[in-house]
This record gives structure tokens, C-alpha cells and sequence, in this order.
């Protein structure tokens, strides 16, 4: 080779180790950025998707909760009600957030196990596009009518709509809710009809309940509770398989209907790829929040079942709610 020819060797080769040591130092730099971001989470205000109407009973269970993650992290976990499509909207929203964990859903049992099964299909892929990080509660719902509805407890609440098939209505938060499921299940497994009045939040449900537009709903504990203390509202059953610790005298649907059980569930959902470290940074937190006894005081006079399970334990929860919802949606007959 010639004197030139090596001296052009040299020159490319130190053209090229100068490249990979700029291209090996800003790697670095991007890994230790990167790595400090997650350390450092959060280091802005986090935003909380509540895919149902502001005020609900969605929000008196977040709340509480936000507040502690502020005082836990040292910034505001601010929520913010994107109500709409029986949650599906605000539950999109979130499918398509930036997965850094600056946007959170606090995720419901509807939207994520019921919708897809249903036949217009929410606009998101609940295995592909969340990660989940705990389920914070189970909900029981709470099936209730006016004080002077005819019935006085949930065997002449059968025979009622039994013999006025077609003539009751009940409401839900939305087609395909489990308030909806309930409702359609029970006609279905005592044969017969009730006309199903879809809501965007229980607020509303309770404002024609009182307002008699509609005879009953199933609606869950936390919305409801101070209606049936004051007696404007009487409770009939609850939805689970053994009564609730809350109102321990009143039946289980499953009392009269064997083996009926339709619960809600709560919990809080990441867009899918946000990193590990923040997801189990918010789970380890979480996780502490639900042992606090003001929290468990709270959240237990609502009526509910406190979880706060593994990433692991609650994306399985997912995984049979889908399978045993899907099947729920076929033998109620829901069609749109």
C-alpha cells in the first residue's frame, strides 16, 4: 500500500473511533438522563383520567387517594372527569397518552372488562394498550328504588316486574356498564322485561330515581348511601355472593337468584410502555395508601373492598373478567 493510501486509512479510522465516541457519549448521556427521570418521578403534576362524571362516586373513592399520592411524591395528582360512552372516552384518551406517567386512568371494571365485548367496540385494545398497576377496590352494587315503590323487599321486587313485564325502568352509567349488566341479568334470569335507561354518571341516576322518571336501578354503594340513610331510597340487595359488612342486613340478589354476582372494580392503569420503574414506584405507594386507616375507614364506609394487589395480580383479574363478561354480554342479550 502507499504512503498515501495509508495515510488515508489512518485518517477514516480516526474519523470513525472519533463517531463512536460521540455516539457512545451521548448514549450514555440519554441513559443517565433517562434513568434520573425515573428516579426522580415525579417531578411535575401528574393528571388522573376519571372517565366518569365529576362528582360520582368514582370521585369520592380518588380523591382521597390523589391527595395522599400529592403528600406521598410531593406533586399535585390532579384529576380531571372525561366523562362519556359508558367511560370509553376518557379510557381512549388515556390509551393514546405519552407513556411516561404523566397521565394516568383510574381505570373501571365497564370500560375495560365489559366494553370490548360488546358490539361497538371502544377504540382501544385493553391487553395492547394499558399496563395495570393495581386494582384499588372491589364495588359492590346496591340495587334500589324509591321509597314508595311498591315493593318492599327484593321477592315482591321479582314478582313486581315479573307481573309488569316491559313497564319498569332502570338506570345505568352507560350500555355495557356493570350497573347495565345487572339490571339486563336479573330480567334475564327471572324472565322477564325491564326497559333500560342509559346515564353518563349515577348522579343522574339518583336525580330521576327521586324524580320518578325511573322505578330502580343497581348503582354502586358509594353514590347512594346517603339517600338510603335519609330514606328517600330504599335498598333491596346487593350484587355480591355474601352480604356486605356495610349494610349487613340487607340480601344478596344471589339469595333469590342462585349464584348472581355482578361487581364493579376500580383500580389505576398506565398507557402501555411506561417504564417499569414508575409503574412499581406508584403500586409500592399505592399499595401503602390502602393500609392507612383513614383510607381504610373511608373507603369501608362506602361499601367497599379494599385490594390493592400486584401489577401481576390485578392484570389476571383483567384477563377472567374479560372471559366471564363476554360470556355475562352473550346471556343477557345486550345488542348494542
Amino acid at each position: 500500500m502507499t504512503k498515501k493510501g495509508k495515510k488515508m486509512n489512518q485518517l477514516v479510522s480516526r474519523y470513525f473511533s472519533k463517531i463512536i465516541f460521540i455516539f457512545t457519549v451521548l448514549v450514555s448521556a440519554i441513559w443517565v438522563s433517562f434513568a434520573h427521570s425515573q428516579e426522580s418521578y415525579p417531578n411535575r403534576a401528574v393528571i388522573l383520567i376519571n372517565p366518569w362524571a365529576a362528582g360520582g362516586p368514582s370521585e369520592a373513592i380518588i380523591r382521597p387517594i390523589a391527595e395522599k399520592l400529592t403528600q406521598l411524591l410531593g406533586q399535585p395528582f390532579v384529576i380531571e372527569a372525561k366523562p362519556g360512552a359508558n367511560g370509553t372516552i376518557g379510557t381512549a384518551m388515556v390509551s393514546h397518552a405519552k407513556p411516561d406517567g404523566y397521565t394516568l386512568l383510574f381505570a373501571n371494571a365497564g370500560p375495560i372488562t365489559i366494553s370490548p365485548s360488546l358490539p361497538n367496540k371502544p377504540a382501544y385494545d385493553v391487553s395492547r394498550d394499558f399496563v395495570p398497576i393495581t386494582q384499588i377496590v372491589s364495588a359492590p352494587t346496591l340495587l334500589v328504588v324509591r321509597s314508595d315503590f311498591p315493593a318492599k323487599n327484593l321477592a315482591e321486587f321479582i314478582d313486581y316486574i315479573k307481573k309488569n313485564p316491559g313497564k319498569v325502568a332502570y338506570g345505568s352509567v352507560g350500555i355495557g356498564s356493570t350497573t347495565h349488566l345487572a339490571g339486563a341479568t336479573l330480567a334475564e334470569r327471572v324472565r322477564t322485561e325491564m326497559i333500560h335507561i342509559p346515564y353518563t354518571g349515577s348522579s343522574q341516576i339518583n336525580t330521576d330515581l327521586l324524580g320518578g322518571q325511573i322505578q330502580t336501578a343497581f348503582v354502586n354503594i358509594a353514590g347512594v348511601m346517603g339517600l338510603v340513610t335519609e330514606g328517600k331510597l330504599r335498598s333491596l340487595a346487593v350484587s355480591t355472593l355474601r352480604r356486605t359488612s356495610v349494610l349487613p342486613n340487607i340480601p344478596t340478589v344471589a339469595e333469590q337468584v342462585p349464584e348472581f354476582e355482578m361487581n364493579s372494580w376500580y383500580g389505576l392503569m398506565a398507557p402501555a410502555n411506561t417504564p417499569p420503574a414508575i409503574t412499581q414506584k406508584l403500586n409500592s405507594t399505592l399499595v401503602q395508601i390502602l393500609k392507612m386507616p383513614d383510607i381504610v375507614n373511608r373507603l369501608s364506609d362506602y361499601g367497599l373492598v379494599i385490594e390493592g394487589t400486584s401489577p401481576e395480580a390485578f392484570t389476571a383479574k383483567i384477563k377472567l373478567d374479560l372471559t366471564n363478561y363476554a360470556n355475562s354480554v352473550r346471556a343477557a342479550k345486550i345488542k348494542d
